[in-house]
């Protein structure tokens, strides 16, 4: 049998597996859980990742965990969403960012909750239930439910003076 024509469900499963495997206690699974490519989850030190039921990941998603990181029953994630629950530490100039340690805080994402395309979430997070955050924000502050977060960018769009070349 070619790999090329292993059926998804399949693939999915082996990689829930290896999440099981590797991260033990320290990764729960509470029901169905769907991904496409490049989904990756890493965990360290006694971080704790918990995802809710349906949820579903999109291309390139990842979740990076130091401490704690819950997801709520029926989330939706675009692509290369980004989630964080903890930042380097940077305080001593004398010493390199990288040999500083990080400092974590929990985050908390509630159910039925969309999450757009290219979204970073930060360290010590909570999006409350039934939030929809619009592509390409960074979430650094807690958001209420029932929310929508869009960014403030605004398209500046102006004919070219053809006059002018």
């Amino acid at each position: 049998m070619n790999i090329w024509s292993v059926p998804e469900s399949i693939i999915r499963k082996m990689k829930i597996f290896y999440f099981d495997l590797r991260y033990r206690d320290r990764v729960v699974f509470n029901g169905i859980i769907k991904f496409r490519a490049g989904f990756k989850i890493v965990i360290d030190d006694n971080g704790k990742v918990i995802f809710g039921n349906r949820c579903f990941f999109n291309n390139y998603c990842s979740i990076n965990c130091k401490s704690s990181i819950v997801i709520g029953d029926y989330c939706i994630f675009g692509e290369n969403v980004k989630i964080y629950d903890h930042n380097h530490c940077y305080v001593d100039e004398n010493i390199p960012i990288a040999d500083q340690g990080f400092k974590a805080k929990p985050v908390h994402i509630g159910k039925n909750c969309w999450i757009g395309s290219n979204c970073v979430i930060l360290p010590g997070v909570t999006i409350g239930n039934h939030s929809v955050i619009g592509a390409g924000c960074i979430i650094y502050k807690d958001i209420p439910e029932d929310s929508l977060v869009t960014c403030g960018n605004k398209l500046n769009i102006r004919r070219i003076d053809i006059g002018v070349r």
